[in-house]
This record gives structure tokens, C-alpha cells and sequence, in this order.
């Protein structure tokens, strides 16, 4: 068995594939012992891979255009899992219905946790001819904290991910906005240094293997029967609100299904950055991927 060390970004629901390839046992089918490691912090992964303390960690390709563009170390994204934007907008829908024009009359409570949901929405935003600067935003609380601020009325929209927006529906608000609309957003990926692939090529490219085989089990079994199968990765949540926030998901088509990075998805979030300040230029999609080749999983 080939030992790879793997920084886990950050425990989410949304990162169902990841938990369900160790869970059905593909990574270890293709000969790897992965060891999962709490990468500290949302976006520390990189960090314990520069530092040598892991040999790959999954995230954002964000922090790949991010580190080029601050003038290096360089790394590379490779297999990419969460294909589009995984966030919602909740609340309580106002008189008229609600389209994203309608943020610039209420009270938005953005994600503060990470930058991307707040890039990708703010670029939407700049898409409808609207400033997303001139918005009535609180940006530094917690989406638990947003929610809580619905409840009491003191903001109309809340910006989260699973299972917040099932807990948000559970409190009697609606999803208002589903940000995978915007179209393929490349949101997750491996990521690994140019060294390492050159000498991890071989395990790298089975722990990609590994992953279109989960790619295959998603398209043909249900919401209950992945929440079965990762159960242990949230102890703390019901079986049925993790399964229908795994159901909203797939719907959604946030989950890629197949392991390249889509060059849509890459430029779609590099115009985001780009449009929120994240990064200074827009990336070149084959100085910052490296897609491995695989064949189809059985």
C-alpha cells in the first residue's frame, strides 16, 4: 500500500465525495493508505504542504491563483470534485418574489468563514449591472450567526451551505438563490506542489482514479444511500437532514462528474477573484492545473 498524507480543508457537507471514497473503500481498491489530517484552519492546507507536513490537500484552486499571482510557491490543482458553487442564499421571500436585484433593498449577512461564496456572488452581482459595495452587507459573522440574525429580523438574507440552508428550511425560511445557477465554478480540488506530482505521479494518479469511481457511484445511487455511507463523517447531524441536503446538492449538479478541471469552471471563478480583488491578473488555466489521466473507473 502506497502511505499518502491528506489535508482534509475543512469538515462541510458539501465535500460528500471525498468522505465517500474513503468510506467505500476506493482509495484503498486502488492500493493507496490515506491518512486524513485537520488541516487547522479553512485554506491551511496549502501551508502543511509547502511545509511538508502532508503530500496533498483538497480546496479551492482560489488558493493556487492566489499564490501565483503573490509571485509564488507555485502549486497545482488536480481532480476536480466540487464543480459548482455550493452556497445559498436564505430568507424570507419579499412581496414580488426575489431575484439577486432585490439584495439591493435588504439585509444580506455574507459568509464570513471563507471568501469564495462572497467572490462568486459579488461578481453575479456586477454581472446585473449592480455595485456590490454599495449593498447593506454584514460580513463578519458566522453563517450559524446569520442564521440566528434571521431569526430575530435583524437581516433578511443569510448567505450558507449545508446543512444550514436544511436547518434554515426546518425554521419555516426558503431558499431564495441557489448560487450553482451561475454555471460551472471549479470550487474543489486536490492540490499538490509540481514536485510532488512529479514524484507522487503514480499514487496521485490512482487517488484520482479512485475519486472517478466515486464520481460513477454518485450518478447511480441516492442522497439516503450516500448519507448511509458517510454517516460517520457527521456524527452530529440526522440521517434524514443529511440526506436531504445531499439530495439539494445533487440536484444542483454541484458535484463534478468527471476529474478534470473544467476550463469554463477555472475562468468563471479566476473572473470572480479577479472582480473581487482576491488577484491582481487573470491565471493561465494550464500553468495552475495539472489534469492526470486515468481510465474510466469500473
Amino acid at each position: 500500500m502506497i502511505k499518502l498524507r491528506l489535508a482534509e480543508n475543512f469538515r462541510a457537507v458539501f465535500y460528500a465525495p471525498f468522505y465517500a471514497t474513503f468510506a467505500l473503500g476506493h482509495f484503498a481498491s486502488e492500493g493507496l493508505d490515506m491518512k486524513l489530517v485537520d488541516s487547522g484552519a479553512p485554506g491551511g492546507g496549502p501551508a502543511s504542504l509547502l511545509e511538508g507536513s502532508v503530500h496533498v490537500t483538497w480546496g479551492g484552486p482560489m488558493r493556487v491563483m492566489r499564490y501565483r499571482d503573490q509571485g509564488g510557491p507555485d502549486l497545482l490543482c488536480f481532480c476536480e470534485v466540487v464543480r459548482r458553487d455550493p452556497f445559498y442564499l436564505v430568507g424570507r421571500p419579499p412581496e414580488g418574489g426575489f431575484d439577486l436585484r432585490s439584495l439591493s433593498q435588504l439585509r444580506l449577512g455574507s459568509v464570513s468563514e471563507v471568501p469564495t461564496p462572497w467572490l462568486c456572488l459579488q461578481q453575479d452581482l456586477r454581472n446585473l449591472g449592480l455595485d456590490p459595495e454599495r449593498l447593506s452587507r454584514i460580513s463578519d459573522r458566522t453563517m450559524g450567526a446569520n442564521l440566528a440574525g434571521l431569526g430575530r429580523g435583524d437581516i433578511d438574507v443569510a448567505q450558507v451551505f449545508e446543512p444550514f440552508a436544511e436547518e434554515a428550511l426546518s425554521a419555516g425560511f426558503a431558499i431564495l438563490h441557489a448560487q450553482s445557477s451561475r454555471g460551472p465554478t471549479s470550487y474543489t480540488t486536490f492540490t499538490a506542489t509540481p514536485e510532488g506530482i512529479r514524484r507522487h505521479h503514480d499514487a496521485f494518479t490512482r487517488m484520482t482514479r479512485a475519486m472517478a469511481r466515486t464520481q460513477a457511484w454518485l450518478s447511480s445511487h441516492t442522497a439516503d444511500e450516500l448519507a448511509r455511507a458517510v454517516a460517520s463523517f457527521f456524527p452530529s447531524l440526522p440521517a434524514d437532514r443529511l440526506a436531504r441536503s445531499f439530495a439539494r446538492y445533487q440536484q444542483a449538479r454541484v458535484w463534478a462528474d468527471d476529474t478534470d478541471v473544467s476550463r469554463e469552471g477555472f475562468s468563471r471563478l479566476a473572473a470572480s477573484l479577479l472582480s473581487g480583488g482576491f488577484i491582481s491578473s487573470l491565471p493561465d488555466y494550464d500553468a495552475c492545473v495539472a489534469n492526470l489521466r486515468v481510465w474510466p473507473a469500473a
